[in-house]
């Protein structure tokens, strides 16, 4: 039998002592407090877990909770390692429970960890009563919200927008429905259409994670954005998520090819449902959802407050699907956002405005600079990157966080180099920082996001540009600085959303969002005014 990949022992140091401690009964951390010192109590709490599951090692086979979190505090390396031990393909997830029902499996993960499990050991006691836990389960307002789209597009025609605020899980209820749709009326494809790299990265990575655990059988996930290239004529069953303006060019390019897949489609779903009017998509929309047998159209917002200044276009959005609109509905609540914070799912959030007037000679250039797809192109960005006067208000909340106490702070950079550049100088002034762009090789960031989540209690700041997937979870930040602009209000809340993660979710009671206001740049300021119509909630 080989050595353990990972002791035990070892392994615990990569968690932090919150999740420790809240897996030991309280009257045993009540006399460990007794027992040791205060700064011998953190190394005594992972002592006592590990002698615990030594004593008792089948509990992490029918222990979900022990599992999982002995497997998230593994390296990306050691990840790899586990799961070519226990012989998994590719797309199998080490924590599935359904893996440990071979009992070779399950011998196998133990001593991965350096435990002994025998076959009788292994083999579990019948009882009366089991809880099982879903991997990727909904609460039950994300439950609600769900059966109501699905009352109003299930059958696979219909229209309709779900709104739900930026730490509701949107995104996870959107794919409790495709998964659903995929399921009901297979075979089938679903079109999920946005804007930005960052959005499509996050779709396509939660639909992976969504259908390993919900679907029915294999199923392709086609990419259409940026340079990837995919034959859409011959699919028949699947998923494709697709850039607004790649599946534009295709239409204008080739109609055939869009037209021989709009008869496969049976449900559109649009990330920013505000896109949905511009003629040029609603258009695109219209060729996508009119040609098949099924014609479902299913519009996401997180937008707080009003939705537009514009009332007609509010108007014409609505008409644009059939009036039809499903929201968070809380017995007890008026407002979804105040029972998320009070209950624990969402932080109460500081909003902050770093003002910065761009320059006079840099104003004509950015005005010639023409937004994509209603967002700002890499020009514009990089002669943002660029401002030294701007880098310096940057650096300068970033001081400011960390003498208030913050101790994870997530900055949203312009560009790559932006990112790059920001945690140099970090570098420089000694204060620890991480580096994750789309271009960091996976085993870079998982190591970079490891370390972020790490109950190291120095400051870090982690220098981010285009990662919004759900890889990138870091529930303990508490700070996030916003320097990226956007039009974007989905992108927007995606970015505020990094901070504001509940303690119910891991997180914490209060955070702070912290966003350069580019006061002469066409647009931006008007999406970081609009966001502080939260605050009319947020102070309540």
């Amino acid at each position: 039998m080989s050595g353990p990949g990972q002791r035990l022992e070892q392994v615990l140091e990569n968690v932090g002592v919150d999740s420790v401690a809240s897996s030991l009964e309280p009257s045993l951390l009540i006399l460990l407090s007794e027992a040791v010192s205060k700064a011998k109590f953190n190394s005594a709490v992972r002592s006592a877990l590990a002698v615990k599951l030594r004593q008792d090692p089948i509990q992490i086979i029918t222990n979900y909770s022990y599992r999982e979190m002995l497997i998230d505090a593994l390296t990306s390396d050691k990840r790899v390692e586990l799961t070519k031990r226990l012989g998994l393909s590719d797309g199998q997830d080490p924590q599935d429970s359904t893996i440990y029902s071979d009992i070779a499996k399950a011998i196998t993960l133990a001593g991965f960890f350096g435990l002994t499990l025998s076959n009788e050991t292994v083999r579990p006691s019948a009882q009366a009563t089991s809880n099982l836990k879903s991997q990727y389960g909904l609460f039950d307002h994300q439950r609600s919200a769900s059966n109501r789209v699905w009352a109003q597009i299930g059958s696979g025609h219909g229209r309709t927008i779900l709104h739900m605020p930026t730490g509701a899980g949107k995104t996870r209820t959107a794919m409790h429905i495709v998964c659903r749709f995929l399921q009901t009326h297979e075979p089938t494809v679903v079109v999920w259409l946005a804007s930005s790299s960052e959005l499509l990265d996050q779709a396509a990575d939660a639909i992976t994670q969504a259908w390993s655990v919900l679907g029915n059988r294999p199923m392709n996930i086609h990419r259409a954005w940026g340079d990837y290239t995919v034959d859409v004529s011959s699919i028949t069953d699947g998923v494709i998520i697709g850039g607004f303006q790649k599946l534009h060019y295709l239409n204008e390019r080739s109609g055939a090819d869009l037209l021989r897949l709009s008869r496969n489609v049976g449900l559109v779903v649009v990330d920013e449902a505000h896109q949905s009017i511009a003629p040029t998509f609603s258009k695109l929309i219209d060729r996508i959802t009119g040609t098949g047998k099924y014609d479902a159209l299913l519009g996401l917002t997180a937008t707080p407050g009003r939705t537009w200044e514009d009332i007609d276009a509010d108007a014409e959005l609505a008409k644009f699907y059939d009036n039809r609109k499903v929201m968070l509905e809380i017995e007890g609540f008026s407002d979804p956002v105040e029972y998320l914070m009070t209950n624990g799912y969402l932080a109460r959030p500081d909003f902050r405005r770093l003002h910065y007037t761009i320059s006079d000679e840099d104003i004509p250039d950015l005005l010639k600079l023409k937004p994509i797809l209603g967002d700002y192109d890499a020009a514009t960005l990089s002669k943002l990157a660029m401002s030294s006067a701007r880098n310096r208000i940057i650096l300068d909340e970033i001081d400011s966080l960390i003498a208030e106490g913050h101790t994870r702070i997530i900055l949203f950079a312009s560009t790559v180099d932006h990112a790059k550049d920001i945690s140099a100088v970090l570098s420089v002034k000694e204060v620890a920082s991480e580096v994750v762009t789309g271009e960091t090789p996976s085993a870079l960031r998982s190591r970079a996001i490891s370390r972020f989540r790490s109950d190291d209690s120095r400051p870090i700041v982690m220098c981010n540009y285009g990662v919004l997937t759900t890889g990138f979870d870091a529930p303990k930040t508490s700070a996030a600085i916003i320097a990226r602009p956007t039009r974007s209000l989905v992108l927007f809340s995606q970015m505020v959303g990094r901070a504001t993660r509940g303690v119910r979710a891991g997180g914490n009671e209060t955070c702070v969002v912290s966003t350069v206001v580019d006061v002469e740049l066409p647009g931006f300021r008007d999406v970081a005014e609009a966001f502080m119509n939260w605050e009319d909630v947020y102070d309540a």
